[in-house]
């Protein structure tokens, strides 16, 4: 049985981003079940994680919202990507690219390396 883990610091705002530029706009329930989704249900988002980054996000300009009808209409705030959004995303996953091939160096390594 797989365990349900909190997503890492720093990780959750790039996953908001993508989730966004792909799904277009969304509510911030709508934004959390994706990103567990895409997780296979390995990551848990709740409302205390989620809606801080919305909030940075937003004050940083790379999303905007609007006031509208959920699903099952309810008042609900719809997060979307702004220009500005596509430009940090694009920057923000070449970053994690970068690392991610960083880590992959490391795990790669094997004793007779290092001598």
């Amino acid at each position: 049985m797989k365990q349900r883990t909190d997503v890492r610091q720093g990780t959750l705002a790039l996953m908001v981003l993508k989730t966004l530029d792909v799904q277009g706009p969304l509510h911030g329930y709508g934004i959390a079940r994706r990103i567990e989704q895409i997780s296979g249900d390995l990551l848990s988002v709740n409302q205390g994680t989620l809606y801080p980054v919305l909030l940075k996000l937003e004050q940083e300009g790379a999303i905007a919202s609007e006031w509208g009808a959920s699903e099952n209409n309810r008042r609900a705030r719809f997060y979307r990507l702004t220009r500005e959004g596509r430009k940090q995303l694009q920057a923000e996953t070449r970053d994690w690219e970068q690392t991610a091939e960083i880590i992959e160096r490391f795990f790669e390594l094997k004793a007779e390396d290092s001598r």
